[in-house]
């Protein structure tokens, strides 16, 4: 395994390279450390984290919900729409959230942190209370709140939420933002259960704005907990602007973010589709309202166990054999035919893709040269990684087509 990596690090030349701050895996060698007086711990440390958890769970938390809108809008709300149109809400929503991450990086790396957690926290709210007002089968009145509105305000809050436990952790960072990215697990499972449950009862209305108020008091608390280490922004030199052309012309760098806009491409469409899957194929429908419950439930798992060895073992050593073990478990979707093994695929895809998800934020962080280019890195990463949300799960909408031919979107998502 080290020669491997010595002849990859020989052949990439990153040696002449932007040197990575706190890397592991391909760069563990040429590592240095940009910064010394990070103190990886502490109160406001750990507050920060728990204010970063609570925007995690509102943030990705309420897009691993999504499965419930996609099942619901396709045999209910938005009939009229096929599948295809209707996954469009979601992957444009996942896509701003990523791809704003230019925006709020630089934000963020200009000390506008609290600007960019105030904003997007008012913007998150309203919109979800709009999304609430949507009428059945006014298709632009769910795709301008929800997959516009909230996935511009969740970009605003993302980026921004993961980049500051940079400020405060080091040698732990990747279990530190492994953490916080359970948040979105968490997230995961109660969503779910309060959107299906919720809206059989009451409506679809109600069943949104129900998780509209949890969202408000969770962010509420976030934006009070969270702070960073820079001092005022009038109290400091304006930070060295970061090196773009060398972020993008840096070798692992290119190839880190070509390989996560690959797994991106397709590691949605379980989680997109998984609920709408288990109904068509007649498995218990009790259980298949849990499926995504249970899948975000075990990528609780997957976001801290494999950041633990992350930190031991280096991020690319870990990530690479998780991302290898989403795409077999995607095509074993194909023997998904009874309730057992809709909970065994779910349990083992939601730790795995947990992994890979929780891992790629600190696999950027690890490029970066420098404390103020961090925002620069995710920036970039992020916004290329974007644009693999956004085409990813329609390609597979419009592959399954009405007739439900699963095998097609299986193919191409595990491939």
């Amino acid at each position: 395994m080290q020669s491997s990596q010595a002849s990859s690090s020989e052949t990439l030349d990153v040696s002449r390279s932007p040197q990575p701050l706190g890397a592991h895996g391909l760069d563990q060698e040429k590592a240095a450390p940009a910064q010394t007086d990070v103190p990886d711990g502490g109160l406001k440390a750990w507050m920060t984290v728990a204010g970063s958890w609570l925007i995690l769970f509102c943030t990705f938390g309420y897009l691993n919900a999504f499965g419930v809108f996609e099942d619901y809008y396709a045999r209910d709300y938005l009939t009229s729409k096929t599948t295809s149109v209707v996954s469009w809400i979601g992957s444009t929503q996942l896509c701003l959230l990523f791809m704003m991450g230019l925006v709020s990086g630089k934000l963020f790396d200009l000390g506008y942190f609290h600007w960019c957690i105030g904003i997007g926290s008012l913007i998150y709210v309203f919109c979800l209370f709009m999304l609430s007002l949507a009428h059945k089968n006014e298709y632009y009145q769910v795709f301008l709140p929800q997959a516009i509105g909230l996935g511009l305000s969740q970009g605003l809050l993302f980026l921004p939420s993961v980049g500051v436990i940079s400020h405060h952790f080091k040698k732990r960072r990747s279990l530190a933002m492994g953490i916080v990215l359970t948040g979105s697990s968490c997230g995961g499972i109660i969503f779910p259960v309060m959107l299906n449950n919720i809206i059989k009862q009451s409506g679809f209305g109600w069943g949104v704005r129900a998780t509209a108020f949890v969202v408000l008091g969770c962010l509420v608390a976030a934006n009070l907990m969270m702070k960073t280490r820079l001092p005022p922004k009038a109290d400091r030199a304006p930070p060295p602007p970061p090196d773009i052309r060398g972020i993008v012309t840096h070798g692992v760098f290119q190839l880190t973010v070509a390989g996560s806009f690959l797994i991106m491409l397709g590691i949605w469409f379980p989680i997109f589709y998984v609920q709408l899957f288990a109904i068509v194929h007649d498995i218990d429908a009790n259980l298949a309202f849990y499926s995504l419950a249970i899948l975000n439930a075990s990528s609780i798992f997957g976001r801290t166990i494999p950041n633990l060895l992350a930190d031991k073992f280096g991020i690319f050593n870990v990530i690479i054999p998780c991302s290898a073990i989403v795409g077999v478990l995607v095509f074993a979707m194909f023997g998904v035919k009874s309730a057992g093994a809709l909970i065994v695929f779910s349990i083992l895809y939601g730790f795995f893709s947990g992994a890979f998800v929780s891992l790629i934020s600190p696999m950027f962080v690890a490029l970066a040269r420098h404390m103020h280019e961090v925002g620069a890195r995710l920036g970039l990463g992020f916004a290329v990684v974007g644009i693999a949300t956004l085409i990813g799960t329609p390609i597979s909408g419009a592959l399954l087509t009405d007739e439900n031919l699963w095998y097609r979107p299986i193919v191409f998502a595990g491939s």
